[in-house]
């Protein structure tokens, strides 16, 4: 059993802000694994229709529970999960509350309520660079072709049939129960369209074409391709100018295991290692600033950054990705400097030793590993 206990030290912290966290992510990420880590907790399985009659009056229930902490596990299994939750907060302010599930709370079919001000959000994303010793994986390159889940990280070969039945189990169980989404094969070749096409620019329209959807249909699924986490959509980073894209996204596929699968590949080759990076450093940067957006810049001359954080008053970090150091140009980089000169600089790249510096001109940025990026920037625990 791999607890992954900095993320069990994140549920602990963010109680001290609400009484509820919600644990989500893609479903075989390791929150049940989580969640039975978590000391003093009482675990309950909601996909059993043994805890759907115990919570049948949630309120005589949470008055007999002597724990310090409950875990609602798989929690939108429940007929009205938003209104447990609610009696959980109300009712016995002690009590510390976990649950799981694998969406947000926009999935209108379930939750009635977002419970804002009541909960804290904490993302498991799949198995970051820093925690792959404790997995005992000591390949970087496995982590990028095999992906984060754990079942497929700790497979001796990327494992096919994991990434197929994930799949079909994505669709039955966190799509057709929470959104009742009717057009299996659609939604599924539009995942599967993205993983192909993962950190490129996404047109509604050349996607309608490729899945036979029309537009608005597309546009529909990808709202809950995004709730589920299968995807992350990146929105460009801009001041609004002529020379700057305002409005085309980029969308990532959730996992580097499911995007090189996606391709058919076997082997990685040096530009397939730098694309999986990429998603690599993105998750990284996703889990130290949760609350913060993850953007890109890209300029009408094809000049991009591939990673922009805002920190407010204008003022915005700048993240490049290679899986070679030497092999980083910085004409994107000074030409986002030179339209939003303050923030700091990052070149993220599978380096060892400590992080070091490097200039041109008047642009300095930091060299640094995926693992390096917490002590630079620091994490806080999302809100909602």
């Amino acid at each position: 059993m791999f607890a992954r206990p900095a993320w069990r030290g994140l549920v602990a912290a963010s109680h001290g802000g609400a009484p509820i966290v919600w644990l989500t992510g893609v479903r075989r990420a390791g929150k049940t694994t989580l969640v039975q880590s978590l000391p003093g907790a009482v675990v309950l399985n909601c996909d059993l229709p043994s805890t759907a009659e115990r919570l049948r009056d949630p309120e005589r229930f949470l008055a007999g529970v002597e724990q310090p902490l409950v875990v609602f596990d798989e929690i939108h299994q429940l007929a009205d999960p938003s209104r447990v939750l609610k009696i959980a907060a109300y009712t016995r302010p002690d009590l510390r509350v976990v649950a799981t599930g694998s969406s947000t709370l926009a999935a209108p079919a379930k939750f009635r309520d977002t419970l804002t001000g009541r909960k804290r959000v904490v993302h498991l994303l799949p198995v970051l660079a820093e925690e792959l010793r404790a997995f005992q994986v000591t390949s970087l390159e496995r982590r990028l072709l095999h992906g984060g889940l754990p079942p497929a990280l700790l497979a001796d070969a990327p494992p096919a049939d994991f990434y197929a039945e994930w799949m079909d189990s994505f669709y039955a169980r966190d799509v057709q129960e929470l959104f009742r989404v009717e057009k299996r094969r659609g939604f599924l070749l539009l995942l599967e369209t993205l993983l192909r096409n993962s950190s490129g620019l996404t047109e509604m329209t050349n996607l309608a074409r490729i899945t036979g959807l029309s537009r608005p249909t597309v546009a529909s699924y990808l709202d809950v391709l995004e709730i589920t986490h299968a995807v992350a959509v990146l929105r460009p980073y801009h001041r609004g100018g002529n020379a700057e894209l305002t409005h085309q996204p980029k969308v990532y596929g959730f996992d580097t295991g499911f995007v090189a699968w996606s391709h058919g590949w076997s082997e990685l080759h040096a530009s397939e290692r730098g694309l999986l990076w990429e998603h690599l450093v993105l998750d990284t940067l996703r889990s130290v600033s949760p609350d913060v957006p993850v953007q890109f810049w890209r300029d009408k001359q094809q000049r991009e950054v591939d990673f922009v954080v805002p920190r407010g008053r204008g003022a915005c970090d700048a993240f490049e990705c290679k899986w070679t150091a030497d092999a980083f140009d910085p004409a994107g980089l000074r030409a986002m400097r030179a339209l939003h000169p303050m923030g700091r600089n990052y070149l993220v790249a599978p380096i060892v030793g400590e992080p070091y510096e490097w200039s041109w001109g008047n642009v300095t940025l930091r060299v640094v590993n995926a693992t390096h990026l917490r002590a630079e920037l620091g994490a806080v625990p999302s809100s909602g």
